[in-house]
Formats: structure tokens, C-alpha cells, sequence
């Protein structure tokens, strides 16, 4: 699957706002060094009015603040909703987050979840929803650090097509809908949101007990999660996409 330009720069964007809003490094509007290689990306947020100039720094506007929070609503979803459905095994009929709270060390966990048996469904259950893959992907990459800002030359990796490139590749080579069956898909689909509900509540369980836990779709990041239990009723329904998915992020 070839990603579109626009694609590209939107998650480049992305990237940059995320930086900007919650990182420390500062993008001076006469760049030195590897931040030169982000002005053409400058020179587009800056046109269509997502990022404005500061004291010789580029600022996200209220613009720019909106379309972040927007996809961060989404990202945080995604962690939720889309990320129990990346590890199946579907001759048992099997999902890996089903054993999440057996495992008492992330590497205990990551060991088990590196069995070939599982097969990621994040994928198809996008498809299947007529969400876009190109997104799932894209936060994956973004919960694995994949552009990874203390990397040196990540300017450079983020301007080429490298990192889309296999993005396109994931989603080419990903198991698809029509190979799981229409059937089969609504019942996984099922299983996995009774199966986050589960989830759900034995966090907050844990953490009304004193005993704080990590987010269950990412591991490595400690969240605090307020959402109720009735707020997820709406995706028992195998159709259901939230509005928040349908909102335009970039308008290029």
C-alpha cells in the first residue's frame, strides 16, 4: 500500500506537534543543523495556520492545539480499544491480553505474547470497521518509538519515506478480513471488546485497592484512566466507530 503525500506529512505533523506541545525541544524559524530538513513542513503548517512564530520560535496556534488533542483522543482509544486485538491466536480462539495480570514482569509478558501462534488483528479489525489502517499503524509505530525525537538524525529518518514505506509494507502483508470471514471477525470483534471491559475493570479494581498499574495496552507508560466502564457499551456493537475517528485532522 503506497501512503499518500498527504499522509505522510499529516503523521510528520504529528510528530512535530507532539514536541512541540509536550517535549522540550524548540524549533527556531531559522533553523539550524538536522532541523533545517523540517522546513518545507514548517513552511505548510505555518501556511494553513497550525503552527505561528514565537520569539524566533515556532508555536502550535489553537488551530494546531485542536487537531493534536483530536488525535491524541484517538491515540488513546486506540491503546484501549485496538490493542487487545494484536496478539490472537485464532485456532484456540485465543486472545494474549486474556493473561494480561498473570505475568508479574513486562518481561514475563513480552515472552509470552513473542509466540508464533498470535496473530495481530489490528489491522483487519480497522478494515473491517472502514476505519483507516494507515492510522492504526502509525500510532503502533508511535507507542514502539518508532520516531524516537532523542534519536540523532531523526529529523532525517522522519523527512524520508522510510519508516511510511514499511508502514505500507505492514499493512500489505497484515491478515485481512475476507481471510478471517465476515462471521468470524463480528465474533472476534465481540470477544475482544467483552474482553477490554474485563480489562477495564480489573484496573480500576487495582487501582481503587491502592495498587497502581500500567495502562493495559502499553506497557511501558504509566496513565491514570477515568473513563467508566459504560462509556465502552457502545463497541459491544462490532460496527461501532467512535465520532472522534470521523473528525478531519489536517486540512492540507
Amino acid at each position: 500500500m503506497l501512503l499518500t503525500e498527504e499522509d505522510k506529512k499529516t503523521y510528520r505533523a504529528i510528530i512535530v506537534l507532539n514536541e512541540m506541545l509536550k517535549g522540550t525541544h524548540q524549533f527556531a524559524t531559522e533553523a539550524t543543523d538536522d532541523d533545517k530538513l523540517l522546513d518545507p513542513l514548517f513552511a505548510n503548517l505555518r501556511e494553513q495556520g497550525y503552527v505561528v512564530s514565537s520569539g524566533g520560535y515556532y508555536v502550535a496556534s489553537a488551530k494546531g492545539k485542536q487537531v493534536f488533542n483530536t488525535f491524541m483522543q484517538r491515540y488513546k482509544e486506540y491503546l484501549r480499544i485496538y490493542d487487545v486485538f494484536s496478539y490472537i491466536d485464532l485456532e484456540q480462539g485465543e486472545f494474549a491480553f486474556a493473561r494480561y495480570y498473570d505475568f508479574d514482569t513486562d518481561e514475563k509478558w513480552e515472552n509470552f505474547i513473542g509466540d508464533d501462534r498470535f496473530e495481530d488483528l489490528r489491522i483487519a479489525v480497522a478494515m473491517f470497521k472502514k476505519m483507516n489502517p494507515v492510522e492504526i499503524v502509525f500510532m503502533s509505530f508511535i507507542n514502539e518509538d518508532r520516531f524516537d525525537i532523542n534519536t540523532p538524525g531523526w529529523q532525517a529518518l522522519l523527512m524520508s519515506d522510510n519508516e511510511f514505506t514499511q508502514i505500507g509494507n505492514i499493512i500489505d502483508e497484515a491478515v485481512t478480513p475476507d481471510q478471517v470471514g465476515a462471521k468470524a471477525m463480528e465474533d472476534i470483534i465481540r470477544q475482544g471488546n467483552d474482553l477490554m471491559i474485563d480489562l477495564l475493570k480489573e484496573e480500576q479494581n487495582q487501582r481503587q485497592n491502592g495498587n497502581q498499574t500500567n495502562n493495559v495496552q502499553n506497557n511501558n507508560t504509566t496513565t491514570e484512566v477515568y473513563e467508566t466502564v459504560e462509556y465502552y457499551q457502545p463497541y459491544y456493537d462490532p460496527w461501532y466507530v467512535s465520532p472522534i475517528w470521523y473528525m478531519p485532522l489536517f486540512l492540507w
